[in-house]
This record gives structure tokens, C-alpha cells and sequence, in this order.
């Protein structure tokens, strides 16, 4: 099975976890999926005080650049894998 393909069913798993991550996995899921789809983040910064979810979502993000696109893929796949065991 191909990274994307892996990653992809990670993704679909991801949705179907029996307990819902805390605030901080969630993020980390969020930054994952975005280097790995997307790669380094190239959006403006939102404003902490008039986004603040965006603004931590952008911060976690940015906090991957550099990290390619296959880390992150294998990093997201890690951690539903990690999670579905919990």
C-alpha cells in the first residue's frame, strides 16, 4: 500500500475514533494533515484576539515547516494508529 493511500485511510479512520481526542491532539491531527496535503504553511497569520481556534490551528501548523510532506503523512498515519489503540 502506497504513504498516500495509508494516509488516506488514516484519515477516514480518524473520523470513525471511538473517543474524541483532547484539544491538543486535535491540533496536532490538524497540522499533520495539513503539512501532508498541503505542505509548509503559507497562509497569513490570523489575529489571536479575533480567531483565536485559527490562530492556534496556523501556529501549530507553521511549527511543521519543514518537515516534508511524507513525514507528516507518516506522522498523521502514527498517530490515528496510536489513537485507535487507546
Amino acid at each position: 500500500m502506497s504513504l498516500k493511500t495509508e494516509f488516506e485511510t488514516a484519515v477516514a479512520n480518524a473520523q470513525k475514533l471511538s473517543e474524541r481526542p483532547d484539544n491538543m491532539t486535535l491540533l496536532k491531527l490538524y497540522a499533520l494533515y495539513k503539512q501532508g496535503s498541503e505542505g509548509d504553511n503559507l497562509a497569513a497569520r490570523p489575529k489571536r484576539t479575533a480567531d483565536p481556534v485559527g490562530f492556534a490551528k496556523w501556529d501549530t501548523w507553521d511549527a511543521l515547516r519543514g518537515t516534508s510532506v511524507d513525514d507528516a503523512m507518516q506522522q498523521y498515519i502514527d498517530l490515528v494508529q496510536w489513537l485507535q489503540t487507546e
